[in-house]
């Protein structure tokens, strides 16, 4: 085995590890089996549920698919099967106890780093190939995806959390950050032009990341931070949530059946706002993106603003495009790893950084923080890109595309550094508010 394998497989063992680890401190050594065997919303699963769907997930594709080996448990397939299974539903199954899953866990956890020890991770897929194939073990990719896997499923267990009542059981490190170094100017200029979307040769890349290809975009303006809470609250103060006109049809009528007022979790508290945050209630922080929120209501608060949503198409050039040498690079701070001076990500804190914390997370044409703290909604319907190929399975992308999914992008400071890039497509309903969700604004437009 040469090096450049070696390495590869030293850092597959280590996130392996580090995902397991983020997800026991969710579940098995956060909660007693009462608070993981209950069903703390439906919108959500048990978060007993999740722990083991994460074991079986990872049994299937590293062991079964990508190693060739006798399934261990092929009798809860059909628990853990989250096409099969509402998030309503999961609380009536037979699920594995906590102290189940935890041993289920480990021994799959055992036989995958045996598994990886012997694998041939072959080498990258090579740009251009004829019939567009991929393997399953080129590149590491089966063990990326499964880790991405993981760390997504870590993020629905915090949204489970943010929504479960009772005492507060999660800890976070608040370590020090970039000064704050608001930005001088408020939104940014992004010219007209070609730019390369997407991604070919990123092993750690979903088949909706791919193929990159060349889009056009006329010159448009992108807010350079997301919007802050003190922000949409002057959007709340003039009525924004009565006033029809800054709210699709769709949209008001969300609003109507619901007689939603403010994001999620938040309550008046005398002339301002207090929020609950992971059973804890403090006031809302002013300079703080703003965040449950849904697509409505971030679409309504940009119409207000004389704004619009940005396409995804647009977040991405202002994150990855390069003035300078017409290239687009991996993270609006260059193809360096994230580290806490570029983003807040990876549950580092359980929540948003205030805006302008990260500077040195900027993109090139220096719009701030599209990375980390929030996912943000787009305007865009979620689809595959032309000449889109699944794998290595439908499930992942294809069965929600043209369904009205609407695209988030960036991350949230729940996600955790292997399961974002610039290229990276989230999608939801554009009701969901339990996601940490936020926005910022685009607009047409030359420059003055």
């Amino acid at each position: 085995m040469n090096h450049e394998q070696e390495r590869a497989k030293e850092r597959i063992a280590t996130e392996l590890e580090r995902s397991r680890r983020r997800s026991n401190g969710l579940t098995i050594d956060a909660l007693d089996d009462e608070g993981l065997l209950a069903q703390h919303s439906p919108l959500m699963s048990p978060l007993v549920w999740d722990l083991a769907h994460i074991g079986n997930y990872e049994e299937q594709w590293l062991l079964r698919a990508a190693g060739g080996r006798e399934a261990l448990r092929p009798d809860i397939d059909g628990l853990y099967d989250a096409f099969e299974n509402p998030r309503a539903d999961r609380v009536t199954l037979p699920l594995l106890r906590p102290e189940e899953a935890r041993e289920y866990n480990d021994r799959v956890r055992k036989e995958v780093l045996d598994a990886l020890d012997s694998a041939d991770l072959g080498i990258p897929e090579q740009r251009g190939e004829p019939d567009g194939r991929r393997s399953l073990l080129g590149a590491g990719f089966v063990f990326h995806m499964v880790i991405q896997h993981e760390h997504q499923h870590d993020e629905t267990m915090l949204a489970t959390h943010q929504l479960r009542e009772g005492v507060p059981v999660l800890l976070e490190d608040t370590g020090a950050v970039a000064a704050l170094r608001p930005p001088v100017e408020e939104e940014v200029y992004v010219p007209g032009g070609p730019f390369t979307m997407g991604a070919d040769d990123d092993p750690w890349a979903y088949d909706n990341e791919r193929p990159s290809r060349e889009v056009v975009l006329d010159p448009y303006w992108i807010d350079t931070r997301p919007v802050t809470n003190a922000a949409y609250q002057r959007f709340m103060e003039d009525g924004g949530y009565r006033d029809h006109r800054w709210w699709t049809l769709e949209g008001w009528e969300w609003r109507e059946r619901t007689g939603a007022a403010a994001p999620a979790f938040w309550s008046p508290e005398g002339d301002g706002w207090s929020r609950r945050r992971f059973g804890r209630q403090e006031m809302v922080p002013s300079e703080e993106p703003v965040q449950h929120v849904n697509f409505h209501e971030a679409s309504a608060y940009a119409a207000w603003a004389g704004k619009r949503l940005p396409s995804e198409a647009e977040w991405e050039k202002a994150a990855r495009f390069d003035p300078a040498t017409g290239l687009s690079r991996r993270y609006p701070w260059g193809d360096e790893e994230p580290r806490p001076r570029h983003a807040n990500l990876g549950q580092r804190k359980l929540g948003p950084s205030p805006a302008g914390r990260h500077p040195d997370g900027a993109s090139p044409l220096g719009v701030q923080q599209l990375i980390g703290d929030v996912w943000e909604w787009t305007s865009t319907t979620f689809t595959g890109y032309p000449g889109f190929r699944a794998f290595p399975y439908r499930e992942y992308s294809e069965v929600f595309f043209d369904q009205g999914y609407k695209v988030l992008r960036g991350g949230s400071w729940a996600t955790h550094p292997t399961a974002v890039r610039s290229t990276f497509r989230n999608w939801d309903h554009a009701i969901r508010r339990q996601i940490f969700s936020g926005f910022r604004c685009a607009r047409d437009g030359e420059p003055a």
